[in-house]
């Protein structure tokens, strides 16, 4: 199942006010018919769906949502690394691949910057002023946030480096040789 999934299962009136019966405390087929306020067919149908989903589980005889299978979909809405390797999730501020605000908490925000122009800008490679706009403007549509703001967060965070026009995914300074590239010049190698 995916993320979009639910939101398809959930488009459904009868499968999501069903859903909502059992959320709220109905633990049995028969209180969730009840508690929906839908005929006992309809109901039945919608339980049945949700179950096939895995978003309503049976312990024994009692119904109830899985709430972690309803977090795990969320988290894969949108995921990405910390770089301790944790998992961070995104979703609050990512639509597909449309950055609709920022966090506030600053590591946060250097994270999810980072995600952003990790599948933005390939390292290595220098882009003119204009193409960084480009690829940013393109994740700013219909957002909050502008493409200049978060160009700016990505210079001022050392995401991104700028030299003379020219950016630069990571810390190197744009137009310049990489530290690798320096290290077999001074050895002579090159």
């Amino acid at each position: 199942m995916t993320p979009e999934t639910v939101v398809r299962l959930m488009a459904e009136p009868d499968r999501l006010r069903v859903l909502g019966a059992v959320a709220l405390g109905a633990a049995t087929p028969d209180a969730a018919v009840t508690a929906s306020g839908l005929g006992a067919k309809a109901a039945l149908v919608a339980l049945r769906r949700l179950r096939e989903q895995e978003l309503v589980v049976a312990e024994g005889d009692v119904l109830r949502v899985d709430y972690d299978r309803l977090r795990e979909l969320a988290r894969a809405m949108s995921p990405a690394t910390t770089d301790d390797g944790g998992e961070v999730g995104f979703w609050a501020f990512l639509r597909g691949d449309r950055l609709v605000s920022l966090p506030a908490q600053q590591g946060r925000r250097r994270d999810l910057l980072r995600h952003v122009a990790e599948r933005s800008f390939t390292p290595g490679v220098d882009y003119p002023e204009a193409a960084v706009n480009e690829r940013l403007r393109a994740w700013c549509d219909g957002g909050e946030v502008d493409h200049v703001t978060i160009r700016r967060y990505l210079v001022d965070l050392r995401i991104l480096s700028r030299a003379d026009g020219v950016y630069r995914l990571g810390p190197e300074p744009a137009g310049e040789p990489g530290r690798a590239e320096r290290h077999v010049r001074a050895m002579g190698l090159s």
